[in-house]
């Protein structure tokens, strides 16, 4: 296995044994940050632990989290993390949340890793090693690939949360895909992106996402088949909004939503 996608699994096997124990307890503490997004104690703990096994392993690897802060790579070896994604589910206790874990060089993801223990999932990959999943503990990995879906007509889309549209004055753009699909739902974060590169969904949008939100996201993506992009279409993480999808739709489905 390429060791730096065994670091990152294993990075994982530590964000689940501590985020988990934390998810649905009766003493779990939740704050507010600048911005009115809720962190919890598991957020903080989590990113801790994280970024201590880099540093003995890494030492010279850059680091950007979600908690911690740092910069957005462009040069060199980082990690980007984002120690619970959907910190909003975890704060009410719904199950779909999950850990990601990214390595980028030279600013490209070229390792990621999501892991939702709590839906007993995670998914995985690294540059020309494909991408995968596993139930976990003790799944068997399984290969996975985006959907054959040609045409919009058939494509089933997610979103994570309509009012950010709402918000951008862009609505109108969003409904008129919705319009345009098959069949939509609001599966949100990093869940509905994962769901495009196992093929049970096509297209996912979020109108609005960090980095971290992201990173670990692009090479599960690529490797499967499929695409993401910001909403220009460049690809990158960083753009401050996303959309993946199989890769055929990709275009089309920027003809609506793009900006």
């Amino acid at each position: 296995m390429n060791a730096d996608l065994d670091l990152a699994l294993r990075l994982a096997d530590t964000a689940d044994a501590i985020a988990l124990p934390r998810f649905r307890a009766a003493d779990l503490r939740v704050t507010r940050k600048p911005d009115r997004t809720p962190v919890t104690d598991a957020d903080l703990a989590t990113e801790e632990a994280l970024r201590a096994l880099i540093a003995a392993e890494r030492p010279d690897d850059d680091v950007l989290g979600e908690e911690g802060g740092g910069e957005v790579p462009t040069v060199g070896r980082s990690w980007v993390l984002d120690p619970i994604d959907g910190t909003k589910n975890f704060s009410r206790g719904m199950p779909a949340w999950a850990s990601l874990i990214a390595l980028t060089d030279g600013g490209v993801p070229v390792v990621g890793v999501a892991s939702a223990p709590a839906l007993g999932r995670r998914w995985w990959a690294a540059r020309g090693l494909g991408a995968w999943t596993t139930d976990v503990p003790g799944g068997e990995p399984r290969a996975i690939a985006v959907s054959g879906v040609g045409g919009i007509g058939d494509a089933y889309l997610s979103t994570t949360d309509l009012r950010t549209f709402a918000e951008q004055g862009r609505l109108d753009r969003y409904l008129a895909l919705v319009d345009a699909v098959w069949e939509t739902r609001a599966f949100g974060d990093f869940w509905q992106h994962c769901l495009v590169a196992e093929g049970v969904v096509d297209i996912a949008v979020d109108a609005a996402a960090n980095p971290w939100d992201l990173a670990a996201l692009v090479p599960i993506l690529t490797e499967a088949g499929g695409r993401l992009t910001d909403l220009t279409g460049a690809d990158t993480f960083a753009g401050g909004d996303g959309v993946s999808s199989n890769g055929v739709l990709h275009v089309e489905a920027l003809g609506f939503v793009g900006r």
